[in-house]
């Protein structure tokens, strides 16, 4: 269809636009291709279905952990301003004929970008979100709801909601007294297709159900997330009563038919397929939170046979979904006409073989110049170089540091009888790459560390409490044999029930004691639930009945990653302290240079020296934690 590939250079170098630049993104000639052609049409349209998904406060193609432009080994770009480009040629290419464009979710968490919009200069109280002004410009027809819109409460949801040119959809997040959605279930937009007739595509919302889960405390008695199968068996019929031609759903839920948080919820976590299997006269679905890329998949419907187009454009912006769904106007016994999908395919175009977007690139620069001088600002100073690189198989200062902000914080907000007992902490390396630099660090320093907004609270467990913690947490490793030596990708991140794809190493907790350290071994060479051997606290052994408090993200409290006890163990503090980026050594704005109070027997920011693994890559069916903060 076009000729010969130009080179990413020439692209992004401006000296390609047009069929050409879409070639150089991945666009190929459909494979129906002799299903429709645009210049014979007949009896038959296309409607193209644009989607984007997990944007994650991804504007520009920049990385303000690094302050550098993004980049990874497979040369990704990433950003909505990029997708932008790559959404307005398609269009251009599809002109005149019906063009919906969606996205699945996941829109206002994951970059400080986002964060700063939602805690330092809050929406709120009047800014205007920069995801809302980029969208808008876009011209999205309607988004899904992702599981993150929720992080930072409902009224923020809200007034991004409001902000908003387009709808949000859920259809299930629901009022729980009247059971019905508390956004929008569906949209249906009609197209004009020449010669008097209308095609009506019906597009419908559906998030997580885990959203009871993770953000339990913001959404706790105001709205609840059942299943996605059961509410598309509620909406698909009464859109297509209301005359939908074809339905298409916008999923902020994976393919493989998993859960992280396993039976916690009768509801699985990723069910896009399940939809597609289990609902008839679904046409397409873009499928959104896995963060993968699924160019094409087709899902048989067991009541129909119809095979169900899925595509999912990975995240962050790196990839655009183009879905092409072919009707062909047909008459019933009666004479009346109708559309019956003949033909159906997707592709997904590649953004890092494009420029931003111009219009969309100056909505926000003000916005992302901000947030760029806040992330640089210096919040304290390292005594030494610090890196998360090993954290999973060694004890690492960095991590040691999270143990020990959320620790003291926790202390502090204890009163009564929990204020005698002995403080522990919970920390997960969620991002191998981060690291502090000798001397000043900076909030993105920190950010980069600590990726989650998440919020900070103590409960009361026992002994035994702890050790199963630790034993749910161990989970994490493959059970191996042999003295090794083993690399770290050949003991960790192994495959559960509730994790197909390997556990993620934000499932990996380590415990540590604050005032006395907490010791114990992991032993690869057992099965999981068998591992940790010599747990002590101060060097005594734990007893079952003995009692702690322990430091947790509202994530774990609330249920994620199924850890026991937590979920219900009795909150010991009656505040909650933001643990999120560096806002737990004090306000980003008047942090001082160090924390609150050092270490023990530590110089600023260094923790003790404590046992390790073998310090080479390889970790030995002993992987010790011998904590010292």
């Amino acid at each position: 269809m076009f000729s010969a590939m130009p080179s990413r250079r020439a692209v992004l170098a401006g000296g390609v636009t047009g069929g050409a630049a879409l070639a150089a993104a991945g666009f190929t000639a459909p494979s129906y291709g002799g299903e429709y052609n645009p210049r014979k049409p007949g009896n038959r349209v296309r409607l193209t279905v644009l989607g984007t998904t997990d944007l994650h406060g991804n504007v520009y193609n920049w990385d303000y952990f690094k302050n550098a432009e993004f980049d990874n080994s497979a040369h990704d770009d990433i950003g909505l301003a990029k997708a932008t480009t790559l959404i307005k040629a398609m269009r251009k290419e599809r002109r005149g004929e019906p063009v919906l464009t969606l996205d699945a979710g996941d829109t206002i968490q994951g970059t400080p970008l986002a964060y700063y919009y939602a805690k330092i200069d809050p929406i709120t109280e009047g800014a205007k979100h920069p995801m809302a002004s980029a969208m808008n410009l876009v011209g999205y027809d309607a988004a899904a709801l992702g599981n993150h819109e929720f992080n930072y409460g409902l009224d923020t949801l809200r007034t991004f909601e409001e902000q908003l040119d387009f709808p949000l959809l859920g259809a299930n997040a629901v009022d729980p007294a009247t059971k019905r959605p508390a956004f929008r279930p569906y949209v249906i937009k009609t197209f004009r297709v020449g010669r008097g007739r209308t095609l009506r595509v019906g597009v419908l919302g559906l998030t997580n159900p885990g959203i009871a889960i993770w953000d339990k405390a913001n959404v706790e008695g105001k709205m609840e997330f059942p299943g996605l199968v059961e509410q598309a068996k509620k909406f698909v019929p009464e859109m297509k009563k209301r005359g939908c031609d074809l339905v298409v759903i916008s999923a902020h839920s994976g393919a493989d038919t998993s859960s992280s948080y396993g039976d916690a919820l009768p509801y699985p976590e990723n069910a896009a397929s399940l939809v597609a299997e289990q609902v008839p006269h679904v046409d397409a679905i873009l499928v959104g939170h896995a963060h993968k890329e699924i160019a094409q998949q087709f899902v048989r419907n067991t009541k129909t046979g119809q095979q169900v187009l899925l595509c999912e454009p990975a995240y962050w912006g790196m990839r655009v979904a183009l879905m092409d769904l072919i009707v062909q106007e047909t008459y019933t016994k009666r004479g009346k006409q109708k559309w019956t999908l003949v033909a159906a395919g997707s592709q997904v175009l590649n953004s890092n073989t494009v420029d931003a977007d111009p219009a969309v690139v100056a909505a926000v620069q003000a916005q992302h110049d901000t947030v760029i001088e806040y992330v640089n600002s210096v919040i304290g100073t390292s005594a030494a170089a610090m890196s998360a690189a090993r954290a999973v198989v060694e004890d690492v200062p960095i991590i040691d540091f999270v143990n020990y902000v959320q620790a003291d914080a926790v202390k502090a907000g204890l009163t009564g009888e929990a204020a005698s007992l002995p403080v522990l902490s919970i920390a997960a390396p969620f991002n191998r790459s981060a690291s502090f630099p000798a001397g000043e660090v900076t909030v993105r320093d920190v950010a980069g560390l600590y990726i989650y907004d998440n919020t900070l609270l103590g409960v009361q467990v026992s002994g035994a409490d702890v050790k199963a913690y630790l034993e749910h947490s161990a989970r994490y490793f493959k059970q191996v044999s042999g003295t090794g030596p083993f690399t770290m990708a050949q003991v960790t991140n192994a495959v559960t029930p509730t994790a197909p794809n390997g556990t993620p190493d934000y499932n990996f907790d380590s415990v540590a004691g604050l005032d006395a350290p907490l010791t114990y071994d992991i032993d690869l060479s057992q099965p999981a639930g068998a591992r940790i051997v010599g747990l002590a606290y101060g060097g005594v052994p734990v007893k079952d009945a003995d009692q702690f408090v322990l430091a947790v993200n509202n994530y774990r409290q609330s249920g994620g990653g199924g850890f026991p006890a937590v979920s219900t163990a009795p909150s010991s503090t009656t505040a909650r302290t933001r643990s999120a980026s560096c806002s737990s050594t004090g306000s980003p704005r008047t942090a001082p240079s160090t924390p609150p109070r050092s270490p023990p027997s530590t110089g600023a920011w260094s923790p003790a020296a404590r046992r390790s693994p073998s310090p080479a890559e390889a970790a030995p069916p002993h992987v010790t934690r011998g904590y010292d903060l």
